[in-house]
């Protein structure tokens, strides 16, 4: 049977996500919304860079509603740092999920319990007014920082505290809007103050989220999640793919969330972010890693090219959920409900 699915926005993760439902016989391409006017009415292909699939691009909430599909692959930029409307994508979520479609996201509500019992509840009475389901993902909160240290932990005889260490060099990352607009990078003190409460709101709250789905997938009854943020600069003027940075400007960003018990940090999530290598060589270098330690230790190294393209990988962790949210019962599922999620039929041969 064909799944019927609509792409919610058409940037870099939107456009992938259009070109691969082409090519799975099991998927059909229902509709695209879309945020502009310059791409409203055009073919859904054409905007992905593929043949015609016939399939014209909307900005209309209710053409999208009124569409029969099965599910929703939700992956704009979040409302939570862009736009005058913080509620905008939890609004249309819940909208879609009254509507009797399942949504997979990638905006963050990936473990809605963080945000308080109002949030589940609302999203909970969306799925149950319409049949569906609702999932959220990603590359990291939603695969790399979660599913994999828990995974790991299955083999340990005792933790003593898990360490996710994501280092990143921005340099050839070509999305200006994620990196100047949603991140911050290229703006002095005052700038990035303007927009950095919204920012620093987003990303606690997805890191939390992540923090305390380990927690409960391990069984820890945190005392609390605790949270800290240093900037490094430019040292001259830099050119990573997004754009100029100017000498002086903020070009690194170095992240903490950690989750605590008795006072020491059990699970901690930490990024260390860069537009350009030469930016802050106190902080931590190297490779992503996964660290458990306890017994035995273990750790996992993943080097700067270990992904080509995250961005498509991001997508595709959400496409590939579709077979296992449409099994799933109505209501909220997390990663810890569903089960594994595997690259069902992908195998070439």
């Amino acid at each position: 049977m064909t799944t019927r699915v609509i792409q919610w926005s058409s940037g870099n993760i939107g456009r992938a996500i259009i070109r691969d439902i082409a090519q799975r016989d099991e998927l059909e391409l229902a509709g695209l919304y879309v945020y502009s006017p310059d791409k409203a009415g055009r073919d859904a292909g054409e905007i992905a860079g593929i043949e015609t699939l016939g399939i014209a691009a909307s900005m209309s909430l209710e053409a999208m509603l009124s569409t029969e599909a099965d599910v929703v692959i939700h992956t704009p930029l979040p409302s939570l740092v862009y736009g005058d409307d913080l509620d905008a994508d939890i609004n249309t979520i819940c909208q879609l999920l009254a509507s009797g479609k399942n949504v997979i996201t990638t905006v963050g509500y990936m473990y809605p319990q963080v945000h308080g019992p109002e949030l589940v509840a609302r999203l909970e009475e969306a799925c149950q007014q319409g049949g569906s389901t609702f999932h959220s993902t990603g590359l990291n909160p939603g695969w790399l920082g979660d599913l994999l240290p828990l995974t790991m932990s299955a083999l340990s005889s005792r933790i003593d505290q898990i360490l996710v260490r994501e280092i990143t060099n921005f340099e050839f990352y070509p999305s200006p809007e994620i990196m100047f607009g949603m991140m911050g990078f290229g703006k002095s003190d005052e700038e990035f103050a303007k927009t950095a409460e919204r920012h620093h709101f987003w990303l606690t709250g997805l890191f939390r989220e992540n923090i305390q789905m380990m927690a409960d997938g391990l069984g820890i009854e945190l005392d609390g999640i605790a949270d800290s943020m240093e900037l490094a600069y430019a040292p001259a003027d830099l050119q990573p793919a997004a754009g100029l940075i100017n000498k002086g400007t903020i070009a690194g960003q170095h992240w903490q969330w950690a989750g605590m018990k008795n006072g020491r940090k059990l699970i901690v999530h930490e990024t260390v972010w860069r537009m350009h290598q030469s930016v802050a060589p106190q902080w931590p270098e190297g490779d992503n890693s996964i660290i458990i330690e306890g017994k035995p230790r273990m750790q996992i190294n993943f080097e700067a090219d270990w992904i080509e393209d995250g961005l498509l990988a991001t997508g595709m962790h959400a496409l590939n959920a579709v077979p296992y949210v449409m099994a799933a019962e109505p209501g909220i599922k997390t990663l810890l409900d569903l089960p594994w999620i595997f690259g069902r039929g992908l195998v070439k041969y």
